[in-house]
């Protein structure tokens, strides 16, 4: 009997969206029904928007930190961390989610690149700490005293994502990228496929339907992530 085809790959970078989390109820962004259509996100989601009216904004993170306090992992999720916890080189997982469901699945240290929904963070002097709560708009940050600087820890438009050298040095060592639910139409996570192609990297897209950038793929498998993610975790553990 042959060796599992996982051993082939020394290292492996994950990179998820929004796709990964959606079957826990969690809403897309940029599909139909996504949160986008139901929100300008130059009001919600830029430091623009912001300044402007601090109150819309932090009435909409307090609203989704509720929508995330009721969503669980779903099958996706826990076939992710039980990759990483097989595999014996090298293990990156990039999320583009600002949810902790990975983190709920059992996977040790996800890399947050657009920041994690349950931490606030001080535009002011840069403190963060972990608030599952609502921001009230009379906040007082606890670090420098200031009123009104707090502000989810996410990365808005326009702003830069966080560890990106952390991720193109794992991306520029990588044997195995695997995209899991994402659009493939947000940069720079957009681009990360062509930095893995580029380092010799085998390719791999799960995703409910092909992304933008489907053609730099060389393996593709579409449905849920539900089912799609599991499937493909089970066939790298398999016997060659």
């Amino acid at each position: 009997m042959g060796t599992a085809r996982l051993s082939r790959y020394r290292s492996i970078v994950v990179l998820t969206g929004a796709g990964v989390s959606a079957e826990s109820g969690l809403g897309t962004f940029r599909d139909k029904d996504g949160l986008w259509t139901q929100y300008d996100l130059n009001e919600v989601a830029t430091p623009q928007g912001f300044a402007a009216d601090p109150l819309k904004v932090l009435s909409f993170y307090n609203a989704r930190r509720k929508n995330l306090a009721d969503a669980k992992p779903n099958a996706a999720h826990f076939a992710l961390a039980q990759l990483e916890a097989v595999h014996e080189g090298s293990f990156l997982l990039v999320t583009q989610n600002i949810d902790d469901l990975h983190e709920q699945a059992g996977s040790p240290a996800p890399l947050h690149m657009h920041g994690l929904l349950q931490q606030d963070l001080c535009h002011r002097c840069g403190w963060r700490g972990p608030n599952s709560g609502d921001i009230p708009y009379d906040n007082v940050c606890g670090a420098c005293g200031e009123l009104g600087t707090l502000r989810p820890d996410v990365v808005w438009f326009g702003e830069m994502p966080y560890e990106m050298e952390r991720i193109e040095r794992a991306l520029d060592d990588c044997a195995l990228f695997i995209s899991v639910g994402t659009s493939g139409t947000v940069y720079p996570a957009a681009g990360f496929v062509a930095l893995a192609r580029a380092s010799g990297a085998h390719t791999v897209e799960l995703n409910l339907e092909p992304s933008d950038g489907q053609s730099l793929f060389e393996e593709r498998h579409y449905g849920p992530a539900s089912e799609v993610v599991p499937a493909f975790v089970g066939s790298l553990q398999k016997p060659e």
